[in-house]
């Protein structure tokens, strides 16, 4: 048996390439087959999805030296499979816990996939079959995404704008108005931004799923950029990222913590980056944004991924929600600029999309500054019917129709509210 220590994970400023020196020397095979697999990994898997793999190959090596004295990855029998979950779901994490599920699940499905490529590869010291079945990998719940509400959100808006650091208003407001992983916000290059005819477009790199696109910027947005540029231009160029000033470039665990910074001091709990993502695909599913569009605002691959927010899709929210969507929209603005041609087709129809209301059978891409002689022909209809569980919309359609100077549309909707009210 090898003294290599057993741990759940290394102590700090343990390097990975230590650990794995230590579990060569006690199982060569072990460590040149895992190490071997790493590297194929990262001829198709993004870099941080291969670090997570290297981080459960290595636990998985440690348990063969020091628990189970296995020295080759084809030695790993059924058996061994159930130890191993045993050990894995009683290993610690911080504050005297053990692992959660969610890393549990991720591990085993981690090995699982070691084993299944290595047997197909039909690499030397393979098992003959895969030792990791698929009830092996605990069950994944569906829980709704997690998101702010509209008065949450915009507290933390408001306590983004009010920090003495711009850098925090900064990575906030990039993060809630455009969707983007903290991941992807890290690695915005220098040259993200780019202007296209008369509208600006943030360019997101390569992240989770390996596929770049484009978001609209929202004006304020571009503004708050511009100015952010202007002041840091030296060191955005020196770190090669945009995000960048005399304290260096972004990493995700740095916008974690200024998430979570300002969310405190906004008296907003449980605040992390990707809770502003879940909000904002929530909040332009619930203004009438169509699913297609989210899927490529927010980057998905398959229409699966964005189809849970239509679960939580609620149109009232949508309705009180139409106050603030101009603040949601998107992102900066800055050259290099591209030709005005270069909108395709598929990135204006989301631009437009991007600002307009649902109608009960498609979109209305009135621009938001022209008036609408017909916005209230459905209430003057014989047809029309409402009664007091309609009344708070009622009334917030009338207010709005009086901030607005729209005389004839304010007394229309006093007319209903009066008849609703005085009904039996």
């Amino acid at each position: 048996m090898s003294a290599l220590p057993a741990r759940e994970r290394p102590s700090p400023g343990w390097h990975a390439e230590a650990e794995w020196a230590q579990i060569e020397a006690s199982a060569p095979q072990v460590a040149a087959v895992m190490r071997r697999y790493l590297r194929q990994l990262g001829t198709f898997l993004a870099p941080r999805s291969v670090d997570a793999a290297d981080g459960a190959l290595r636990q998985l090596a440690r348990w063969m030296v020091t628990e189970a004295g296995l020295t080759a990855a084809g030695d790993i029998r059924r058996d061994d499979i159930e130890d191993y979950k045993v050990w894995l779901a009683a290993q610690p994490r911080g504050g005297g816990r053990t692992i959660t599920a969610e890393t549990h699940r991720q591990r085993m499905r981690t090995v699982r996939q070691f084993f299944e490529r290595i047997i197909e590869w039909d690499w030397p010291g393979a098992p003959a079959r895969n030792p990791v079945i698929a009830w092996d990998i605990p069950p994944k719940p569906e829980p709704l995404p997690k998101f702010l509400d509209d008065r949450d959100a915009a507290k933390l808006m408001a306590a983004a704008r009010a920090s003495a650091d711009p850098r925090d208003r900064l990575v906030v407001e990039l993060l809630a108005r455009t969707g983007m992983r903290a991941g992807e916000l890290a690695d915005l290059d220098a040259d993200a931004v780019v202007q296209i005819g008369a509208g600006h477009w943030l360019r997101i790199p390569p992240g989770k799923l390996r596929n770049d696109r484009y978001v609209p910027l929202h004006p304020e947005l571009v503004q708050l950029l511009a100015a952010w540029t202007a002041a840091n231009l030296d060191h955005i160029r020196s770190h090669k990222r945009l995000v960048a000033d005399y304290r260096g470039p972004l990493d995700r665990h740095l916008i974690g913590r200024i998430v979570h910074r300002v969310g405190r001091a906004a008296g907003v709990p449980g605040v992390h980056p990707h809770r502003l993502r879940h909000t904002l695909a929530t909040q332009a599913i619930n203004r009438g944004m169509r699913l297609e569009a989210i899927a490529a605002l927010l980057g998905h691959q398959k229409m699966e991924m964005t189809l849970i927010y239509a679960k939580i899709a609620n149109r009232v929210v949508a309705d009180e929600y139409a106050a603030v969507s101009a603040k949601i929209d998107a992102l900066y603005g800055q050259p290099p600029a591209l030709p005005a041609d270069y909108e395709t087709t598929g990135m204006a129809r989301l631009r437009r999309e991007a600002h307009a209301p649902m109608l009960g059978n498609g979109l209305c891409t009135r621009p938001a500054e022209l008036d609408c002689r017909i916005e209230s022909a459905c209430e003057t209809c014989a047809y029309f019917s409402t009664g007091t569980e309609f009344l708070p919309i009622l009334v917030r359609q009338r207010n709005h129709a009086q901030e607005h100077g729209q005389t004839d549309r304010a007394e229309l909707f006093s007319k209903i509210i009066q008849n609703v009210e005085q009904a039996p």
